[in-house]
């Protein structure tokens, strides 16, 4: 009898434990790191392997060689833009844990607010210190998210030309690489409907594959823009809730410090009025 007692004591505790935990996590915070992480990978590794196919797209049917030397052409741009991808995918990683961290030490800093654990200024400049970062971040998603619509813009100019080649029979159109600031002025890279390698071009699959993943690769930097949306309401929504909570602390701080000279000074008259009666 006893023993089944303290088993289901044990499972009791173990239940509130658990409970416990899932109280502190916060969720908020879990959603908006979700959606950023999934909004990066999709950035990252779409447009990592688009700027591959493109690459293979201007080599094979524009017939576009790297230029020898340090000379800065569309092949290092793209070398360029690939780095930048690893260093955005490294440094939103970190971001993204830092952030669920400070989300953690808030709600438990809150939930926690009577007992041991106290709101500090450094806690409270912290806070202040993410909302700024978040701030900055969200712009340069936005600026991330509007430059990764101009190669979504010029696969979808391609892409129209070879169905409307496939419509209207005889037209013959052409896509210049000029126009979209590819190669320099004196370089003519140019290639139309009559052309074999047009035809071929439109026919494989790889230029469909390179438009589809920088869609995916747009989508994903949409997704990060409303991830630090996401996450600025939360952090905003934290430091509202911080702020109150000092001022409750610092409420609760003088009242136990009055009650505490009330009480000494009750003690004192108590003790004064028993030596006046001996």
């Amino acid at each position: 009898m006893e023993e089944n007692m303290e088993e289901g004591q044990t499972q009791k505790g173990c239940f509130e434990c658990c409970i416990k935990c899932l109280g502190g996590i916060p969720y908020a915070s879990l959603i908006a790191t979700i959606l950023l992480y999934a909004g990066v990978a999709l950035f990252c590794g779409c447009g990592h392997e688009a700027l591959s196919g493109t690459v293979n797209i201007l080599q094979t049917y524009f017939e576009m060689a790297r230029t020898a030397g340090d000379t800065l052409d569309v092949f290092t741009m793209i070398d360029i833009f690939k780095y930048v991808i690893y260093g955005i995918a490294a440094a939103f990683f970190v971001y993204g844990i830092l952030l669920m961290v400070e989300g953690f030490f808030t709600t438990g800093a809150i939930k926690d607010l009577y007992g041991d654990f106290k709101i500090t200024t450094c806690g409270r400049c912290v806070s202040a210190w993410f909302i700024m970062l978040t701030y900055l971040f969200m712009l340069a998603w936005l600026g991330v998210t509007a430059f990764t619509s101009l190669p979504v813009y010029m696969y979808f100019n391609l892409w129209t030309i070879c169905r409307n080649t496939t419509l209207v029979e005889g037209a013959n159109l052409c896509l210049d690489l000029r126009q979209f600031g590819i190669v320099t002025i004196g370089e003519e890279k140019k290639i139309c409907t009559v052309s074999e390698n047009f035809l071929r071009m439109c026919e494989s699959a790889e230029l469909n594959m390179t438009f589809h993943l920088f869609i995916v690769a747009l989508a994903g930097a949409g997704a990060a823009v409303i991830a630090m949306v996401h996450y600025l309401m939360v952090l905003s929504a934290n430091w509202a809730y911080v702020k109150d909570a000092c001022r409750m602390q610092k409420y609760e701080d003088i009242k136990s410090k009055e009650e505490q000279e009330l009480h000494d000074i009750h003690s004192t008259r108590s003790k004064e009025r028993l030596n006046a009666y001996t």
